[in-house]
């Protein structure tokens, strides 16, 4: 358990009786949360609605972000509220032409990739940390933590297989079968730059992808790889995949795939977003300010 945790763990149980925080809402919003998670259909009865995955983690991001709401009074999340509050009056999260970072990507990053304190926690652990104390149940606790252990990558599109996509991580070399929550299911070798969630619950076989996908133009599978080279021994952490780990879930610094996805951006669609350029090449991202110079 972090710094932040233990000392939100120690003010929430002083404050239960206080007005400080509403814990008797919290409560209610974590019941309202249980109700809607019942009314889930399972895949066989689905047809056409919100996937039951997808309506699983849906149901679990809003309640963490409820959460996350009141308790972000508390001095001990002063940090994290000025980080996370600045980030989104600047880049002012939506879909495009408004901006190209959507809610879908702001938020998981936001809840479970931004660290804060001395022990760099988010606030996913730290609802990991205290989930007991406001009366989280173990299901929802096993939800935030697989949130918290998911995080962007890169991955080329191997086409489909029934009514998956088939999803090919460039640097892990592994295969992923998703289900795509935007509904965009894309072309044979596609760079897609996208955050996937395993299958909740065994609710499924397939992995969700919970952000709607940035699609790269202009870039190969090869110069992404170039790229890990490069990039990977500036972590200093071993085994690589360890390294690409750190790198994709809290880049080089905090805003680092903010700032990307801010720069790299030149398209869209209903359903997709579209990136260009590599992020240490200023050079071949269109609205950098050495692009923009030349």
């Amino acid at each position: 358990m972090g710094i932040i945790s233990a000392e939100l763990r120690y003010r929430v149980s002083q404050v239960k009786r206080q007005q400080i925080i509403q814990i008797e809402d919290i409560y209610k919003a974590h019941e309202k949360s249980e109700e809607d998670i019942k009314t889930i259909k399972t895949p066989g009865q689905f047809e056409g609605d919100m996937h039951p995955s997808h309506a699983v983690y849906a149901s679990t991001q809003n309640l963490v972000s409820y959460l996350a709401e009141n308790l972000s009074v508390l001095p001990e999340l002063e940090e994290y509220h000025k980080i996370a509050g600045h980030a989104e009056d600047e880049y002012m999260p939506g879909y495009p032409p408004m901006s190209p970072l959507t809610k879908s990507y702001f938020t998981h990053w936001a809840f479970f990739d931004l660290r804060f304190g001395k022990d760099r926690e988010t606030i996913g652990t730290c609802l990991l940390d205290i989930g007991s104390e406001i009366g989280i149940n173990e299901g929802y606790i096993e939800l935030i933590r697989l949130l918290q252990e998911s995080r962007m990558g890169l991955y080329l599109n191997q086409g489909m297989e029934g009514k998956s996509v088939l999803l090919y991580e460039i640097f892990s070399k592994r295969q992923y079968r998703c289900h795509v929550t935007s509904g965009y299911t894309g072309r044979k070798n596609e760079i897609w730059f996208v955050r996937v969630a395993p299958p909740p619950f065994g609710l499924d076989d397939q992995n969700i992808v919970i952000t709607t996908p940035y699609i790269m133009i202009e870039t190969l599978k090869e110069d992404w790889e170039d790229y890990f080279n490069r990039t990977l021994p500036r972590i200093g952490i071993d085994p690589p995949i360890s390294a690409y780990t750190e790198l994709m879930k809290h880049g080089l610094e905090i805003n680092y795939w903010n700032e990307y996805i801010f720069q790299g951006y030149c398209n869209f669609s209903n359903n997709i977003i579209y990136l260009t350029g590599i992020p240490d090449k200023p050079e071949t991202l269109p609205h950098s300010g050495k692009y923009l110079s030349e």
